[in-house]
């Protein structure tokens, strides 16, 4: 089947590179279409007491997208135009200060103190504005932005909503950059390593078709996260540039025994095809992990990655061969050598001291592993925004004037006795850190009559059976401090009604830390157990992925432990990312050594001898595929303003680069060593396969002795298939 795909898609390469450039425009729609979430927080499992509280918030209290106001400095008569004119926002559905609180009615004077403190500060006071919308929804955001326009100068408007408003203004205007520039440096990158100036043109084609159908395809899941949207694009780079570089190699390589060029690549693409669709498994295997995050923000970088990587294989093996053969008289035209050195002395050295260097590899998990568990982690996201955005601005205000780092929404039934009400409210009051309680029994609770207070105000604070507190606090969001002010509010209120349920950024950033210490451990164990059977298969063997999975966790470990050694903070769903992400994707430079080893000693090669043609022939493979994965993600990291992007970055660039080092500079001596002992615990470890019987025309076709190929890329050494079929014939022919 493969054989007759491959030989139509050579024959009309101009059709088939038409049609690929014509499915670019459903692509470009489907991209349009997809809706971007800001809003992290809304990917906590359902069926947590801060979800299920916060989707009251929605409906039927239409109080999930809260900001406050603070007016600095205004006469009185301002106050109250502004907030007529907050109220004509459409998506506004009301706008609350005290005078309207409590009705123009009541005196200040009667008003009590914590309630006035709670709305006066100074010269300043505070408002507080409901939206119609769920707070990250598009409405929302417009209706946001229509509030400050109405706005002086004089005015801050703070709150979660708006926090992600400004990350999406900030986002939108960054990833053209991100995408720019990790293109610019993966061509600057691609120009030192391979051999044609056109090429890497060529590549980039080929796999930006592959993104942008990924990104296209997106619009089946309705909506991303942004921060899949920043990374994708460049991971889906960096991790797909490797396929490309295996099928031109190939194409290279049976260029030589064809004289028709649409042959050659016709064989390239079933060679790419065999051999792409196994070593591909390795690194989707590392994204599919994520799916398994209670945190469903795994699920959606995961599932687009993943789809990215399948996409990508099918770009190259439907696409790429179309372009190389329309511009293969250019690339032809425009080659030069490689910048990349020679590791011989390197690989020397490596065989003389290989047991040092296995003693050395064991003993750097130790300090690694301790630095990974101790490195600093962040939870609360708007640390890593820009400290000068407006919102931030606004929020470190009505910290520091009005004392609400935090508000805490409580919802609870609507029966509770007067008496019971005025109890809880004052425990709640006794509460380390918290400032304020606001509820409907407190506002009566002053001698106000019900009719006295404004039926929006009402409807506010009682909906449908239920009631709804406001707690204002002095404590930061994603603290120890506001963790256990949260374990006393519900010992508190849960005495008083069990179905209680406290929600907002405090509660949701709590379960937040809660969810993704116990995702990191599951999704950790389950990419290491998938990729352990994965090459387990391909090799045959249970000590094999053993040696190299634990080789490229150091690798990981070393990774997440420069934080802790830098002393940077880095955020909560990076670790998740970079040992899922590191491993799927950098484990095949170690498949690729591991393979061609394994090759040579099936040829009657010593271990020494097969170990220096392994490393030889991959060493430059490796250089080239984590170079381009290192500078397609370090770029986005030099202009990203939001530290969560960027240090997710940084840590996928970094991580490419460790487990190039470890590859070179440790694999060798590793695989060396312990070859005795993969020769006991693997199936026919050296043993040659049985040559298979191939027709006259394709025994005049086979390919030079090995010595004489060009470095594989790392994806050619995941599949067995390929050892096995094309191996042997190499082989005897050398013999």
């Amino acid at each position: 089947m493969i054989e007759k795909i491959a030989h139509k898609l050579t024959r009309k390469p101009k059709l088939v590179a038409l049609i690929a450039v014509l499915m670019l425009i459903p692509s470009l729609i489907g991209y349009a279409a997809t809706r971007i979430n800001y809003d992290i927080l809304s990917y906590l499992p359902q069926d947590l007491p801060s979800s299920q509280g916060e989707q009251l918030l929605e409906e039927p209290f239409q109080m999930a997208a809260t900001s406050m106001l603070i007016v600095e400095g205004m006469p009185a008569g301002y106050t109250n135009r502004l907030i007529q004119d907050i109220k004509d926002v459409p998506g506004v559905s009301s706008a609350v200060w005290l005078s309207n609180l409590v009705g123009i009615q009541i005196p200040v004077e009667m008003i009590p103190a914590d309630l006035r403190e709670m709305f006066f500060s100074g010269q300043a006071t505070m408002m507080l504005i409901q939206y119609d919308h769920p707070g990250a929804s598009d409405e929302t955001m417009e209706a946001i932005q229509q509030v400050r326009n109405v706005c002086s100068e004089r005015c801050f408007l703070a709150g979660f909503s708006v926090v992600i408003k400004d990350t999406r203004d900030v986002m939108d205007g960054e990833l053209p950059i991100f995408v720019g520039l990790a293109v610019l440096l993966a061509l600057a990158a691609m120009s030192v390593t391979l051999e044609s100036t056109v090429l890497p043109f060529v590549y980039l084609a080929s796999i930006g078709m592959a993104v942008i159908y990924n990104f296209g395809s997106n619009i089946f899941l309705g909506q991303i996260s942004y921060i899949t949207k920043a990374i994708a694009a460049v991971l889906q780079l960096g991790v797909t540039m490797d396929y490309s570089i295996f099928l031109y190699h190939r194409y290279e390589e049976e260029r030589e025994h064809y004289d028709d060029k649409r042959d050659a690549m016709a064989q390239a693409i079933i060679a790419a095809f065999r051999s792409l669709s196994g070593s591909s498994m390795t690194t989707i295997a590392g994204f599919l992990a994520l799916c398994f995050m209670r945190l469903t923000l795994g699920r959606d970088i995961g599932v687009v990655m993943a789809k990215g990587v399948v996409l990508g294989v099918a770009t190259v093996i439907l696409v790429l061969p179309s372009l190389v053969l329309i511009f293969d008289k250019q690339i032809g035209k425009h080659k030069h050598k490689t910048l990349i050195p020679s590791f011989d002395r390197v690989n020397g050295f490596i065989l003389r001291y290989k047991v040092p260097l296995v003693v050395l590899t064991v003993l750097l998990f130790f300090p690694a592993v301790y630095a990974q568990r101790h490195a600093d982690i962040y939870y609360k996201l708007d640390e890593s925004l820009p400290r000068d955005l407006p919102s931030i601005v606004s929020n470190e205000k009505l910290k520091d004037d009005f004392d609400m780092a935090t508000s805490h929404f409580v919802v609870l039934r609507d029966g509770l006795s007067a008496a019971d009400m005025g109890e809880m409210e004052g425990k709640l009051e006794e509460v380390p850190g918290i400032t304020s309680v606001v509820s409907f029994h407190k506002l009566l609770g002053v001698g106000v009559p019900d009719f006295f207070i404004p039926e929006d105000v009402r409807n506010m604070l009682r909906q449908e059976g239920w009631q709804l507190m406001m707690v204002n606090s002095s404590y930061a969001p994603a603290t120890d401090a506001v963790s256990a002010q949260l374990d006393a509010m519900n010992e508190i209120l849960h005495s008083y009604d069990p179905s209680a349920m406290i929600t907002g950024e405090g509660a949701m950033y709590r379960d937040l830390i809660d969810t993704s210490a116990v995702d990191f451990q599951v999704t950790n164990y389950i990419s290491i157990a998938a990729i352990f059977l994965i090459i387990a298969f391909v090799f045959r063997s249970v000590t094999v992925p053993l040696v190299l999975v634990a080789t490229i966790e150091l690798a990981i470990f070393i990774n997440q432990g420069c934080c802790y050694f830098l002393g940077t903070e880095i955020p909560f769903i990076a670790p998740t990312i970079i040992s899922c992400v590191q491993l799927g994707a950098t484990v095949d430079y170690a498949i690729l050594m591991t393979s061609r080893f394994q090759e040579e000693l099936k040829k009657g090669l010593s271990r020494e001898e097969a170990i220096r043609v392994a490393a030889a022939s991959s060493d430059a493979s490796i250089v080239t595929s984590a170079l381009v994965l290192f500078c397609a993600t370090l770029g986005v990291s030099f202009v990203s303003s939001i530290d969560l992007i960027g240090a997710i970055c940084v840590m996928l660039a970094r991580g490419a680069l460790i487990s190039a080092l470890v590859s070179i500079f440790l694999m060798p001596a590793i695989l060396c060593v312990c070859e005795p002992l993969f020769h006991k615990t693997s199936w026919r470890w050296k043993t040659p396969a049985p040559a298979p019987a191939l027709p006259v025309s394709e025994a005049e076709t086979l390919p030079a002795p090995a010595e004489e190929l060009p470095p594989a890329s790392v994806s050619e050494a995941a599949s067995v298939e390929v050892v096995s079929i094309e191996a042997e014939p190499v082989s005897a022919r050398a013999e």
